[in-house]
């Protein structure tokens, strides 16, 4: 982050060398609090702070924040500049008696041990492979899927009854 003299001065080499090579863990902990109003650790709250061995880019702008999937699991920290970086936060479940509503509502999209079909989607292309359900979970939901016999299970994201997604950035 620049500071305010560096905002009138941007040429100047020193503002330049002001700036810290990486993103602050620290304030995107911020960020993140600011967005649920909880704090990391307690329920509606980031599971666990920003991981502080991330070199993410400084942001010149403050890093955006937005739900990913379904609100109250996991929150989207993007950096807006030009070839910015997206990073996703875990939460704690708001409280057990809503996390054991919202499941018993929520249609399942898989149950445990059935076979799903998994596509890796990246810039310009998309994979498919047949996975086996290692959790069942219902739609938006990230679920744990293996790939193949001794595989290491993978996380993928559930768009549809049978079909999971793990987009690349």
């Amino acid at each position: 982050m620049r500071t305010p003299a560096c905002l009138l001065l941007l040429s100047a080499p020193a503002c330049l060398a002001a700036q810290p090579p990486f993103a602050d863990p620290a304030a995107l902990d911020r960020v993140v609090e600011q967005f649920t109003g909880v704090p990391v650790g307690q329920p509606g709250g980031a599971r666990e702070p920003v991981d502080r061995r991330l070199r993410l880019r400084p942001c010149g702008a403050s890093p955006q924040a937005s739900w990913h999937g379904a609100p109250g699991r996991t929150v989207m920290l993007a950096c807006p500049d030009g070839g910015g970086w997206r990073i996703y936060v875990n939460l704690l479940p708001a409280s057990a008696a809503a996390s054991a509503t919202a499941s018993a509502t929520a249609q399942p999209a898989v149950k445990r041990g059935e076979s799903l079909t998994v596509v890796v989607r990246g810039q310009g292309f998309a994979i498919r492979r047949s996975a086996e359900a290692l959790q069942g979970g219902a739609v938006g939901e990230w679920i744990a899927v293996r790939t193949g016999p001794g595989s290491d299970p993978i996380r993928a994201r559930l768009i549809q009854p049978g079909m999971a997604e793990v987009a690349l950035p």
